[in-house]
This record gives structure tokens, sequence and C-alpha cells, in this order.
């Protein structure tokens, strides 16, 4: 197995993941302008899973094309509701539609993972999981937010799983590591192949 990587990713959630599993990583942003990307690939009619993983790729390959011959990882999140891309709130006004809109309904967050290497994909995988929002007055959707921090709010698409958030939920099918950024298992299955 490799001895470290490098997560083209700002999230301490999906760094914390990759520790959690053994897999030794430094961190280096890529800054990739996401919302053109998601633009033009919407105005394309492209799928919620063509977008996360190309946003993936991106991220991979801007930082891998930096780092020779290293093995970069760039992940992307995003939330599917019928069939509507929901992008991560600015602000809290935002995230309060975004609770209204998934309020009482089901929808798919779905996660990408991309390796790359001297800036070309070398290898990726696409996850998706299913949550059904309980039914919330605004008051208890209001109550939810006055508990998280700004910070927890613009990294977790609105709900934390592994906190507060889970509460918000009827049902949760999927794979948990999915949903909170980075299905590490298939991962891991792809490093210990190199």
């Amino acid at each position: 197995m490799l001895s470290k990587i490098i997560l083209a990713s700002k999230s301490r959630v999906r760094k914390d993941i990759l520790d959690k599993n053994n897999i030794e990583c430094i961190v280096e942003q890529s800054n990739v302008d996401e919302d053109p990307v998601k633009e033009s690939l919407l105005k394309e009619q492209a799928s919620s899973e063509i977008i996360s993983k190309n946003l993936a790729e991106l991220k991979a390959n801007k930082v891998s094309m930096k780092k020779i011959d290293e093995i970069v990882l760039g992940a992307d999140s995003v939330i599917d509701l019928e069939g509507e891309l929901i992008s991560k709130p600015e602000n809290r006004k935002e995230a309060m539609e975004i609770l209204r809109k998934l309020n009482g309904k089901s929808h798919f967050l779905i996660s990408s993972v991309c390796i790359s290497k001297n800036g070309s994909m070398i290898w990726n995988y696409t996850d998706k999981a299913k949550l059904t929002m309980k039914n919330h007055s605004d008051d208890e959707l209001k109550n939810y937010l006055s508990k998280i921090s700004d910070e927890t709010l613009y990294a977790y698409n609105v709900y934390q799983i592994e906190g507060e958030g889970r509460n918000l939920f009827a049902r949760i099918e999927g794979d948990e590591d999915t949903i909170m950024g980075l299905p590490v298992k298939k991962i891991k299955e792809y490093l210990g192949s190199l």
C-alpha cells in the first residue's frame, strides 16, 4: 500500500475519514471554482452523478499536474432532489431554504472520488445514498440551524450526519462514509491494489 497520498480537498471530514482508515495524506487545496463547471454541465443536462464525478476529477487533476508522480485524491458530493441539483448554501437564509426543500422528502446524496497521477485520472468511483427527511416545522428547522456553527453549515451540505443532522431524518439508506463525502472502502481497495 502507498505510504502517502495528497488530498485535493479542504474538507476536514474527508481528512478525518482517511486518518481513521490509516491512509496517510497531506492536504493540498485545489481551489477549483465549481460554479461555472456546474452551470456548464447543467446546461448540457448532465446527471448529478456526472457533475459530482467531473468536479472530483477536476480537483484531483488540477493538483496532480503540480505534483509529479504523486497520487492525488479529489472528491465531491452533491444533493439530488428529484433531479434538481442542490448546492451548498452560501448563507443561513439559503440553508433554511434548502432544508425547507428537502423537508419531508427523499433525496440522494452522491459522492464521487477520483484518483489522478500526473494530471490524468487513473481511477474513479461514485456512490449514492438515499436520505428521507422527517416532516419538520419551520421552528424545528430554525432550532436545528441555531445549533450548527457556520463552519459546519457550509462544509456539510446543510446537514451533519454524524452529529445533530441525524435527527432530521426518518430513514438513511446507504454507506455512512459516502454520506460524509468519501466512500473510503472502495478507496482502500484501490490503493491496496497499487
